[in-house]
């Protein structure tokens, strides 16, 4: 590896407690204010070498005595969390070696972990109707056993490392929607907007501890969502992922997905601060501008993270915005006012702040450890997916070294990362047989068909059979889903002639619409449904299994349409089934 130093860093004990108490209760909603001192100095002292035993203590304490023991290279692996090529941990194909010695210069992901000393690693991968496929290189998920193999790997090199005391960070994106990285072999749950749509902070709750424990049995333990970003205009990368356009109720609905993921011991983070519902551009192609006055980002766009927040979620990501009113013309990603004054000061926020992908463009103007150093600096404390992790990784250690880096910053971020892991400590991963198990199945169902909502024709009642099921391009399978679950309902379905349910989704406009539809389903954000002919306008905000199951009982006149759309839709009410 080059440069490696055998000797603990010299950063005093002293600074160590010092960065233990501004990060301790990093969560629930204790954040917010700072808590006494768990641990005297002289019993953090007492651990003097890098995986010693550790005091029986709370988490900022533990994070601190182990901070106190690492080198420079170990303090600045903890603050990196790249992606890698391959499926498995110490054995991948010639194509995904040469993609990780291009990110890397190591063959496999475990020998990435090992040289860089890592802290964690993110998951990827991206499915058809995905907003993010961008920044999306490669792909290591494929089925929950595969990905408990590979996470187990991960974990076995890491625990060679000097800070193997605490559990190594695995996190993916797994929103439900169109982001949801592993969606073969696990319950599937509706959109966000879906769960928007429903009402019913509870329901989402529910439905994410079940997420949230199968997320642990496959041994990831941190998940990037749930997304904190009010649809305050038609965006279309953050679209369905936004649970809608109003603040308050957004806000129940973000704090619920916090705590049912968080019970289930896999730390969330909500995203992407301060706002990306705020603009229509996306991030992964350049750097979206936030116009909007400071007040009115207060009032609409920051109240689900503060609600996030008070929930105790350990994670909140920065977004590459320019937030025109704080911090004109520097993205929030590298914006010291946004992260350190809005964030930290003014939201109260001490536990972990990620970047977002280092590897989009806004983060792409700099050399990647340039960046790295920025980011740290304006109060990021986990770079996620540096586009090469050697010079994201060298950057920072020279910064250090130099000075341009202060070292009591790069402590702090250390000491929070830690002190998150540490939290996520000692809770054994559920088995993988708990999967689509009955309870989980049932969760995701009651929240698919709280949110199903009628926009335009009767209240209930289903539809005159025989059906014709139809959808726009490339949604055969979404289409083949709901013909079973009519079928199953005991709806008369037919290959033509019937009466026609058309299924519209992502990506979808005036031109994917069917005028002889006597039902059009949106399946995504319900915007197109303004355009629709059909007497009766439906929405499920989503395409999952559930949502298809929930849809047929609504057709088959099984069940009542009780949600609301949680967005405007041009000339229609929100529902017309009442209050």
């Amino acid at each position: 590896m080059g440069r490696v130093s055998t000797t603990p860093r010299r950063a005093g004990v002293a600074l160590a407690v010092l960065t233990a108490l501004l990060v301790s209760g990093c969560s629930g909603p204790a954040d917010r204010r700072p808590d006494p001192a768990p641990t005297s100095p002289a019993a953090l002292a007492a651990t003097p070498t890098p995986g010693a035993s550790l005091p029986a203590a709370d988490p900022a304490a533990r994070a601190a005595a182990l901070v106190a023991t690492l080198a420079d290279e170990d303090l600045v692996g903890q603050v990196l969390m790249p992606y890698a090529y391959g499926d498995a941990a110490t054995r991948v194909s010639p194509g995904s070696a040469a993609g990780n010695q291009a990110l890397a210069k190591v063959d496999t992901p475990a020998q990435m972990v090992e040289k860089y000393r890592l802290g964690g690693l993110i998951l990827v991968g991206f499915s058809a109707d995905d907003p993010t496929k961008g920044n999306q290189e490669t792909t290591n998920v494929d089925n929950p056993k595969q990905v408990r193999a590979l996470t187990d790997g991960l974990r076995e090199a890491a625990g060679r490392l000097p800070a193997r005391p605490a559990p190594f960070l695995i996190g993916t994106d797994q929103e439900y929607g169109v982001v949801t990285r592993i969606t073969d072999g696990v319950t599937l749950l509706p959109s966000a907007l879906a769960a928007g749509a429903a009402g019913k902070p509870e329901l989402t709750e529910a439905a994410w501890r079940a997420a949230g424990a199968e997320l642990a049995a496959m041994g990831i333990n941190l998940d990037f969502a749930p997304v904190a970003d009010v649809l305050a205009t038609r965006s279309t990368v953050i679209g369905s992922r936004s649970y809608g356009a109003d603040p308050k109720a957004a806000a129940g609905q973000v704090a619920g997905a916090v705590r049912g993921l968080q019970a289930a011991g896999v730390a969330a983070t909500v995203k992407h601060f301060p706002g990306h519902g705020h603009s229509a551009a996306d991030s992964h192609e350049g750097l979206p501008v936030l116009g909007q006055p400071r007040k009115t980002l207060e009032t609409a766009a920051w109240p689900p993270f503060s609600a996030g927040i008070d929930a105790g979620a350990m994670a909140v990501m920065s977004a590459h915005l320019d937030v025109r009113s704080v911090d004109p013309g520097t993205a929030a990603t590298f914006s010291h006012k946004l992260l350190t004054g809005v964030l930290r000061g003014q939201l109260g926020f001490q536990g972990v702040v990620i970047t977002d992908g280092m590897n989009m463009p806004p983060a792409k103007r700099w050399s990647p450890g340039e960046a790295a150093v920025r980011a740290l600096k304006a109060g990021n404390d986990l770079i996620l997916m540096p586009p090469n992790v050697g010079q994201a990784y060298d950057g920072l250690l020279a910064a250090l070294r130099d000075g341009s880096l202060p070292r009591a910053r790069l402590v702090d971020a250390a000491t929070r990362v830690l002190t998150m892991k540490f939290k996520l400590a000692d809770r054994p991963a559920p088995e993988l047989s708990t999967l689509g198990g009955p309870a989980h199945r049932k969760a995701a169902e009651e929240l698919a068909a709280a949110a199903v909502t009628v926009l335009r024709g009767a209240c209930g009642g289903g539809v005159r059979g025989p059906v014709t099921v139809t959808a726009s391009g490339g949604r055969d399978h979404t289409r083949a889903a709901l013909t079973e679950a009519l079928k199953a309902a005991g709806v008369r379905v037919v290959p033509s002639g019937g009466t026609v349910v058309h299924l519209v989704g992502y990506g979808d406009g005036d031109g994917d619409l069917r005028a002889d539809a006597a039902v059009t389903v949106a399946m995504d954000t319900p915007y197109v449904l303004a355009k629709a002919k059909s007497p009766t306008l439906l929405a499920t905000y989503s395409s999952s299994q559930a949502s298809m199951t929930a849809l047929a009982g609504v057709l088959a006149g099984k069940a009542r349409p009780g949600g609301r759309s949680p967005v405007p839709v041009t000339g229609l009410p929100a529902t017309t089934c009442g209050a």
